[in-house]
């Protein structure tokens, strides 16, 4: 038996994920609200560095200040043109996003645990850090499977490059989950 998480799929990477999406660096803004239902901008920002990872790093909204760096599955859906990237946080949190290149947008569904929905502050942080990761280790510990918070919404993605950018690189031998 394997240790947990683990990821698999039976789906083969399509040859187009080489000039599709590997190293392919994206920022990208949802139209939200905050806590009092007022208009703001979401932004966040990804990096696809290679065909099981994806560093990112959120600059507003209720997760602001969060960098990090996960297992990720790729799954091409049309090539050239959809991508669904899916992972697991260590908050307990998934993520399953689709990038549609043609339109230029990122639609996501964050199926977020009660402790990482419930203390954002605590999500904070970088993940290279040993005590963020423990406390968001930790976040995933409040609440059952089921106590979830389902987000679901599309970005604008303003900005499309290739390269990591500022985004920190994974280090050697680094935890994923």
């Amino acid at each position: 038996m394997s240790s947990l998480p683990a990821f698999k799929t039976n789906t083969k990477l399509d040859s187009t994920f080489k000039t599709d999406i590997l190293n392919t660096h994206l920022v990208y803004d949802y139209d939200a609200e905050d806590s009092e239902g007022n208009p703001e901008k979401w932004r966040y920002e990804i990096y696809f560095a290679s065909s099981n990872r994806v560093i990112y790093a959120i600059h507003g909204g209720p997760m602001a200040g969060r960098v990090n760096y996960q297992s990720a599955t790729y799954q091409c859906i049309r090539p050239g043109q959809l991508w669904q990237i899916n992972w697991l946080e260590e908050t307990g949190s998934v993520v399953s996003a689709v990038y549609d290149i043609e339109r230029q947008e990122m639609t996501t569904l964050i199926a977020f645990s009660k402790g990482h929905w419930e203390n954002p502050k605590d999500a904070h942080g970088d993940k290279r850090n040993e005590k963020d990761f423990e406390r968001w280790r930790g976040l995933a510990k409040i609440g059952s499977q089921v106590e979830r918070y389902m987000l679901s919404e599309r970005a604008k993605i303003v900005e499309r490059f290739k390269g990591r950018g500022e985004l920190k690189d994974i280090p050697d031998g680094a935890k994923m989950t």
